[in-house]
């Protein structure tokens, strides 16, 4: 599966403004209805067994660049993207981001994103379920303030509600990249070279870089993370009954 979609959409300049965004994404997105809830904290049914992070944790990634070893600290928000956060947190308590390199890297003519977490290191890979090759996949969530809980599988284009949003694209956001399916994130993850409002609404930022940013904007197509690992908050991971624990590694 390729994750051609936040791809297409560096080809539309960052500066031109929200509309233009829009229209970018209008071309390659896909709309469904939400699903029905599984849970009162509006989880999908069919996704109420995965990983969720109740709570705030800390990451900490080792970057090699060509400029040296850096590391990179993103605080992960759980309360407003519980299964993202999780998927994430869950990934990288596996150790599967270890070892694996930002394969895309966009600066011109605007500071765009550097994406990463692909096993393939091609675009087109994800993490699959433990003990299994079935892809594993989460909805897209986006949290709008003074909302119960996260919107599942909807893109927000509506100005108030965008404007509400919990995690908006703002510099240094972290964030799940996807292909045209709203529920086709899997491992790969994107940081926000700049503040990117285009994106808000339509991808899900799950965090945002604490300490460390300066690596970031140095990081170039190939450079690899040594490794990633929770410094706060692997306590507040749960895994709901049915959820596989199995502590190795996934990917394809």
């Amino acid at each position: 599966m390729k994750f051609a979609k936040l791809g297409r959409m560096s080809r539309c300049k960052v500066g031109l403004g929200l509309a233009l965004g829009y229209l970018c994404l209008g071309l390659f997105a896909c709309r469904s209805a939400p699903p029905s809830s599984g849970s009162p904290s509006g989880i999908p049914a069919a996704y109420a067994h995965r990983p969720q992070l109740q709570g705030n944790a800390v990451v900490e990634l080792e970057v090699q660049t060509a400029e040296g070893v850096g590391k990179v600290l993103l605080e992960i928000h759980g309360e407003e993207a519980p299964l993202t956060a999780g998927q994430f947190v869950d990934l990288v308590q596996r150790g599967f981001y270890n070892g694996l390199t930002f394969h895309r890297v966009e600066k011109d003519p605007q500071p765009f994103v550097v994406q990463g977490g692909d096993p393939r290191g091609d675009g087109t890979g994800g993490a699959t379920e433990p003990g299994s090759n079935r892809l594993r996949t989460i909805p897209l969530e986006i949290q709008v303030r003074g909302e119960p809980h996260p919107r599942y599988n909807t893109l927000i284009e509506d100005p108030i509600a965008l404007s509400k949003l919990a995690l908006p694209h703002r510099l240094g956001a972290v964030a799940m990249a996807r292909s045209s399916p709203l529920d086709s994130a899997s491992s790969q993850f994107y940081i926000a070279l700049s503040a990117l409002p285009i994106l808000d609404g339509r991808y899900a930022v799950f965090g945002y870089v604490i300490e460390g940013m300066e690596w970031v904007e140095r990081l170039q197509v190939g450079d690899v993370i040594r490794s990633a690992r929770v410094l706060e908050g692997a306590d507040l991971l749960r895994y709901p009954a049915g959820a596989d624990q199995t502590a190795a590694p996934g990917g394809l």
